[in-house]
């Protein structure tokens, strides 16, 4: 028996079948040759046209609603008589206004190409909008930063007596490449040990280390000072030099993907490396006319960079420091979704990158989370610290079922006499991205809770704290949470945030096993 379906006709015997019964699929006979001569592309088109009406004279031009932008020329699709022409918008003139152009109309245009031409040649095609800003402060930064660069090299050059008769080549050669290799082991031992931190400090660690670079110049100009101490001298300023440039390159990938709005990662990894060469020759360009300028009085010229480097040490540091400000990463991490969460709970909206990035600042000396009403620690439990008795029987009450849980304890970090009061979370081994969410938006609850009924900053008297009231907090933060956690998931993926994972530092990795056998 056959289907009764109409529509299984379809799939019934279809190179048999020539007709159906919706008319989408009832296609006109028509040859080949009447095909090409016609640009009807209507179905089911009733209206007839008269031939008069098909017939465009040969000398009339129809202008169509396609404009095409490349290389900074604007161009237009014409279909005259029986042919279509691309024409450029700047020569599309009426026979009123049709003159040659001036000079004036061709500077300008050609200022307008070249711009045009040096726009393609500088920035990708696809980027987000503060990207302009940031290559801005980049070009601030590398000029000067070259700059510095080449007098610190000439100062190690008359350190070392290059060009002099009493130098000996070879115990110069051998000062530079032991302070050389000095300088790559150092750089692999921090980054064997600040590997997490690229990640989760991204903006924190580049700019230290950036202080850090020019500090390191800053030595090697002092080498012609103290030339006896050359290679100590050295040493230590390549060591720095080194460890700035383990950072810049791990952490480069992240900023370029950060502007990549199309995964075109590639294209704008090629055109970073584009500008910091360019913005490096006009660096090395602005050192040599400084040179040519004072060559004829040696005095001034080997007092010349101790006089430009704290101004040029300020200017390459500003655009350093105004540069990150224009990184907006869509990455999570703990300090990001402290404030992501703060914004949700308080106006049930989730922020987005830029606005994150502008509150987040790059926080050089991590302070921020320290200076919080109890703050958030995500890791295990410190012994050292005093553990309060409602968390330890908290604690005794976990099942197998709980992917993290929530305790408090008092620390006395630093120079801090007084313990004070902060909420830790304790992920299990296997927790993913969304119970990592789920965990810290829940303790944000505790501490929204702690913060504005229950307890004070300034009144820490967590004896008073039951474990009753301890779980009944807990409970309602938990459901909280997990009534919201569907939400602000989806409303985290509209507004470009990286869901998929969430970067946490070597501290934050730490997990706990549950064992059964003790239940």
């Amino acid at each position: 028996m056959h289907s009764a379906n109409p529509s299984s006709r379809l799939f019934l015997y279809p190179c048999k079948s020539t007709s159906t019964q919706y008319p989408i699929f009832n296609f006109p006979k028509f040859s080949s040759r009447k095909f090409v001569k016609s640009l009807r592309t209507s179905i089911d088109y009733e209206q007839e046209v008269s031939k008069e009406e098909l017939v465009v004279p040969s000398n009339v031009t129809r202008r169509l609603p396609i404009i095409i932008k490349k290389s900074g020329k604007v161009s237009r699709y014409f279909i005259k008589g029986d042919s279509l022409e691309l024409l450029c918008v700047d020569e599309e003139e009426d026979d009123s206004t049709s003159f040659c152009l001036g000079l004036d109309d061709g500077f300008w245009k050609l200022i307008r190409l070249s711009s045009s031409a040096a726009k393609d040649f500088f920035l990708p095609k696809q980027v987000s909008d503060n990207y302009i800003s940031y290559v801005k402060w980049k070009f601030l930064h590398r000029v000067f930063s070259s700059a510095l660069q080449v007098l610190a090299t000439q100062a190690m050059f008359r350190a070392i007596g290059i060009g002099q008769s009493r130098s000996l080549a070879s115990s110069a050669a051998f000062n530079w490449i032991l302070k050389d290799g000095l300088g790559r082991l150092s750089r692999c031992i921090y980054t064997a040990s600040l590997a997490s931190a690229f990640d989760t400090n991204l903006k924190r660690v580049r700019f230290s280390t950036s202080v850090l670079f020019s500090l390191s110049i800053g030595v090697e100009l002092m080498t012609p000072v103290f030339p006896q101490y050359f290679l100590l001298l050295a040493s230590i300023a390549n060591i720095a030099k080194q460890i700035s440039l383990s950072c810049y390159l791990a952490t480069g990938s992240a900023v370029h993907r950060s502007f990549a709005v199309a995964d075109n990662l590639g294209e704008v990894s090629a055109k970073a490396q584009i500008q910091t060469v360019c913005f490096d020759n006009l660096g090395l360009l602005l050192a040599v006319l400084l040179n040519m300028l004072f060559q004829n009085n040696q005095r001034l010229q080997a007092s010349l960079p101790f006089v430009l480097y704290p101004i040029f040490s300020t200017f390459d540091l500003l655009g350093i420091y105004q540069g990150l400000k224009h990184i907006n990463l869509q990455t999570l991490t703990k300090d990001r979704l402290e404030i992501i969460l703060e914004r949700w709970i308080e106006f049930r909206q989730v922020p987005s990158p830029a606005e994150v990035s502008e509150e987040e600042g790059i926080d050089l000396l991590g302070s921020r989370g320290s200076k919080r009403v109890w703050p958030i620690r995500i890791g295990c439990l410190d012994p050292k610290a005093q553990i309060p008795t409602l968390s330890m029987m908290a604690m005794q009450s976990l099942c197998n079922d709980d992917s993290f849980f929530i305790t408090i304890e008092l620390s006395s970090k630093g120079f801090r006499r007084t313990p004070k009061p902060g909420i830790v979370i304790c992920l299990r081994e296997g927790a993913n991205s969304v119970d990592i969410i789920t965990s810290l938006l829940q303790t944000c609850y505790i501490r929204k809770a702690f913060g504005t009924n229950r307890i004070k900053r300034r009144d820490v008297s967590l004896s008073d704290l039951t474990l009753q009231d301890w779980s009944l907090l807990t409970g309602e933060s938990k459901r909280a949470a997990r009534d919201d956690i569907i939400t602000l998931n989806r409303q985290l993926q509209e507004h470009g945030w990286i869901v998929k994972n969430v970067l946490l530092c070597a501290e934050e990795q730490v997990r706990y096993t549950f064992d059964k056998t003790q239940l």
